[in-house]
């Protein structure tokens, strides 16, 4: 079973280190959900002091491989093959949370969606679909 500290162990040791820069820290992850804080700073903004786009779909993408992982219980390398995200609203505050949850596993496909509020205000921000291939 994936526990935090082993969920962030595969961060550490197999994600890129531009992800590895967001300062991700996985707060709860079992069989059905990973939960992800990325906390809001001035390099992950854009004009206007709002969370960049760029910076919530890869919290989101980051956020549903480890669900993937956790959901399977053993780790696979995960390639994203298809990532949507719906930004709702502007991100700001101190973090954004980041809940996904694994839709339905195959064999080698996997279909995962994920919500990121505001910390503090529980405010949705953005909502993503992705499907990712293990071999």
């Amino acid at each position: 079973m994936l526990t935090v500290e082993s969920a962030e162990q595969i961060l550490d040791e197999n994600f890129a280190k531009w992800v590895r820069a967001l300062d991700l820290t996985v707060i709860s992850i079992d069989k059905t959900h990973a939960l992800m804080r990325m906390p809001l700073a001035e390099h992950l903004a854009r004009v206007g002091g709002i969370v960049s786009g760029q910076a919530l779909a890869a919290l989101a993408d980051t956020t549903m491989v480890l669900a993937a992982v956790a959901h399977g219980d053993s780790f696979k390398l995960y390639a994203t093959t298809d990532l949507h995200t719906q930004f709702l609203r502007p991100g700001t505050g101190t973090a954004i949370l980041c809940r996904a949850e694994v839709v339905r596993a195959g064999k080698a496909l996997v279909f995962a969606r994920a919500n990121m509020t505001e910390e503090t205000s529980g405010k949705l921000v953005a909502t993503a679909t992705a499907t990712f291939y293990a071999p």
